[in-house]
């Protein structure tokens, strides 16, 4: 049991880390809630991590079941989401400076918590497949070890996302006003990009365009 939970464990955590990028995700957030005091900063950090650590056990226990209830392949969900990233990359790239940026109060971040925060910035399309790809583990395995060590790799996952969300600020402080800048368009443009790379993978799957 001992060996099936660590397996799963270390399978959940390798599979998505790369995947959901904490470090890159809270640089964007940070690029969309500027002007947020230390406060609200760690309640939006709150409430992020726990909305992806929810996203995760959803789509771990019924997204295969929810995609085929309506019908939606997993190709389709790329594509979907890879629209939705691509344009809040745009949107991004075009956006006011920082220091030119108007104030976001605290009640609007919290509400861009789940939406684009959460999905589709840090749990993205990817992270949903390979989340749904390890509830086709089961069948070979214990299911309670294989799901307990699976949600404690979730657990662990959203701490770190909380941290990264958390302290993002230390980071540009070190960075300074013209490298926060810089960061701020080249993430942006990275999102653009991860978007398009989505877009085309789900383009892929689906006969349209070539590898």
């Amino acid at each position: 049991m001992l060996s099936v939970a660590l397996s799963a464990f270390a399978l959940a955590l390798t599979g998505l880390l790369p995947v959901l990028n904490p470090l890159g995700s809270s640089l964007i957030a940070r690029s969309l809630t500027p002007h947020l005091d230390d406060a609200a900063r760690a309640s939006l950090a709150r409430a992020v991590a726990r909305n992806c650590f929810a996203v995760l056990v959803v789509s771990v226990l019924v997204g295969s079941y929810l995609l085929a209830f309506f019908g939606i392949s997993q190709a389709i969900l790329r594509v979907g989401g890879g629209c939705v990233v691509g344009y809040a990359g745009w949107r991004l790239l075009h956006a006011p400076d920082v220091e030119e940026a108007p104030a976001m109060p605290p009640g609007n971040a919290q509400a861009s918590a789940f939406y684009p925060i959460t999905l589709p910035i840090t749990v993205g399309p990817g992270s949903i497949s390979v989340a749904i790809a390890l509830n086709a583990e089961v069948v070979k395995r214990d299911l309670f070890a294989h799901f307990l060590g699976v949600g404690i790799a979730f657990g662990l996952l959203a701490f770190i996302i909380y941290l990264c969300m958390r302290y993002v600020c230390k980071v540009r402080q070190y960075i300074g006003d013209s490298g926060a800048h810089i960061a701020d368009r080249l993430f942006a443009f990275i999102l653009l990009c991860i978007g398009l790379q989505i877009c085309w993978r789900g383009f892929v799957e689906l006969g349209v365009l070539t590898a």
